[in-house]
């Protein structure tokens, strides 16, 4: 069964992190990324760029409307998304237990019932 996790963000928490422990934090990420790759439960990670490089597209007339994002106002946004790949949500939620941040803050856990096949 697939699932993804989510971690969210807040730009005011990031800027304030002291710059010089973000190495040996970034190291600890690396290392439980390449743990459950190991295993073959982890598909795949993704970190993504701060909230204002989000972009809303929609579709108006038939023309591709582009505006800034995201689409809700919040200071909290999504900061990076995992896939798994595990036997069941047991085990979802012990590798999410697993992440490195998860003291600090939750570790959102989605099942994913659908997939569209490969072409």
């Amino acid at each position: 069964m697939k699932y993804l996790m989510l971690v969210y963000g807040n730009q005011e928490k990031w800027d304030a992190f002291p710059a010089e422990e973000w190495p040996a934090e970034v190291a600890k990420q690396d290392a439980f990324n390449k743990r459950y790759q190991e295993t073959g439960e982890l598909i795949g990670a993704y970190g993504l760029a701060d909230a204002v490089n989000a972009r809303l597209i929609r579709r108006v007339d038939g023309v591709p409307a582009v505006t800034d994002g995201p689409y809700l106002e919040t200071k909290e946004y999504i900061a990076s998304f995992y896939l798994l790949d595990v036997e069941d949500e047991a085990r979802a939620h012990e590798i999410a237990a697993d992440m490195p941040w998860a003291d600090n803050d939750p570790i959102e856990v989605w099942p994913v019932p659908h997939e569209a096949p490969a072409l």
